[in-house]
This record gives structure tokens, C-alpha cells and sequence, in this order.
């Protein structure tokens, strides 16, 4: 059975086709493990009151790559840090330590030289930083509450020098006397206690005379008595 020319036209047709779909899918695998400056991205970042460059690399062949961080001012890059990252298909994020300023432009270049990856390019866009620099976070103050209350001290208490008196002795003792106050001398009299005075001689003159007056009195009752008698 002879091919028809229709037959062998279709077969070519079919031939090309699958060629070129083959080359478009070896083209597409071989650029998904290719390394290229799109495989990078740059962001500024902050580790407590410390500037970061943060390089993420998405390159999936996990080529290393040479990371140069230049400061512009004017036009002019200033060389400020440098790295060595190597990227994963899922993204690999890399800090780098850059004391960035607030609102400045940053620009970072990327270097492969390794076998069939070749270039050194620069990421695209340019990084500009946040308009406020890295600050460290402050501690909140603790409030009154939250301050831990004193301990309650252990120590004895301090006795008193002089002992006080309990309540059974202080109203057993005679209300107006003192234990100190000082007793009577053994010479002196007991007027101080009755509350005699010094008129005690003439009053005792006074009685002498009156038991004197009294004795005449009886003497002289008795005489005239015994004069009757006798009469």
C-alpha cells in the first residue's frame, strides 16, 4: 500500500508540531533551573535597634551568589556590605547586617560565575529605605501593681528597757501611794500622823490649871463639911 503525498504532508505537520512543543517545554524547564537576576529581591529590614538588607533568592539550581550592598549619595555608590547567598526553589531570605539610613537609596548587585551561570547585574529596582530608622523596643514601666510588696520581717522584736506593769499589779497597788516615797523616821512622833501642832504645851498648861482649881475645890467642900459635923 503506497503513501499518499496528503497522507505524507500530515505526517511531517504532525512531526513539526511535536518538535516544536518538545523545544518550548526543554526551553521552559532549562530556564526554571536557570539562575538570573529575577531569581532575587532586596527589602530593608530591622533586628531590634540593628539595620537589615534582606536578600530573598528563589534560584532553584541553589547556585551561590555574590551580594554587594552600595549606599548612593549623589550619584555616587559607596561599597557599605557584602555576602555569599545560595536561594531554594521555595525562597531562601538572607539578613545582612547594614547600618541603613532612613530614606536613603540603596543598591544591590548580584554575582553568579559558576559554570554556566554567568552574570553580574544589579537587582531592579533600587532599595530605598522606611522614613524612620531601626528603633529598639522599650520595656514597658512596671506599674505599682506590679511591684513585688516587701517581705514581712522575721526578726524578734525589741523588748522594752523597763518592764511594764500588768494590769492585776497596777490595781492592786494602793491608789496615792508610791512604792518609793519614804517611810516615818523610828524618832519622830506620831503628831505629824494626827496632825498636832505646836500649841500642845499650852494646852496642857491649861489642863494643869483646871485639875488644880478642881483639887482646891474638893479641899475646901471637904473643911466646911466636916465643920458642920462638928458643930
Amino acid at each position: 500500500m503506497s503513501i499518499t503525498r496528503r497522507g505524507a504532508r500530515r505526517s511531517v505537520r504532525i512531526l513539526g508540531v511535536a518538535s516544536a512543543s518538545a523545544a518550548v517545554l526543554l526551553g521552559l524547564s532549562g530556564s526554571a533551573f536557570a539562575c538570573q537576576i529575577g531569581d532575587f529581591t532586596a527589602e530593608a529590614g530591622c533586628a531590634g535597634d540593628q539595620g537589615q538588607i534582606i536578600i530573598t533568592d528563589t534560584d532553584s539550581s541553589r547556585t551561590t551568589a555574590h551580594i554587594t550592598v552600595f549606599e548612593t549619595n549623589d550619584a555616587v555608590d559607596t561599597k557599605i556590605a557584602e555576602a555569599n547567598v545560595k536561594g531554594s526553589a521555595q525562597g531562601t531570605k538572607t539578613p545582612i547586617d547594614v547600618a541603613w539610613k532612613a530614606g536613603t537609596t540603596y543598591r544591590v548587585n548580584v554575582k553568579v560565575n559558576s559554570g554556566k551561570f554567568k552574570f553580574d547585574q544589579f537587582i531592579n529596582p533600587d532599595l530605598v529605605t522606611p522614613a524612620e530608622a531601626c528603633k529598639k523596643k522599650e520595656s514597658p514601666s512596671p506599674s505599682a501593681s506590679d511591684s513585688p510588696s516587701p517581705a514581712p520581717s522575721t526578726s524578734a522584736p525589741a523588748e522594752s528597757a523597763t518592764p511594764t506593769p500588768s494590769a492585776s499589779e497596777s490595781s492592786s497597788a494602793p491608789a496615792g501611794t508610791s512604792d518609793n516615797a519614804p517611810s516615818p523616821a523610828a524618832g519622830d512622833s506620831n503628831l505629824a500622823e494626827t496632825g498636832a501642832s505646836s500649841n500642845t504645851g499650852l494646852i496642857a498648861g491649861v489642863a494643869a490649871a483646871l485639875v488644880a482649881v478642881g483639887g482646891g475645890a474638893v479641899f475646901f467642900g471637904m473643911r466646911r463639911r466636916g465643920s458642920r459635923d462638928n458643930g
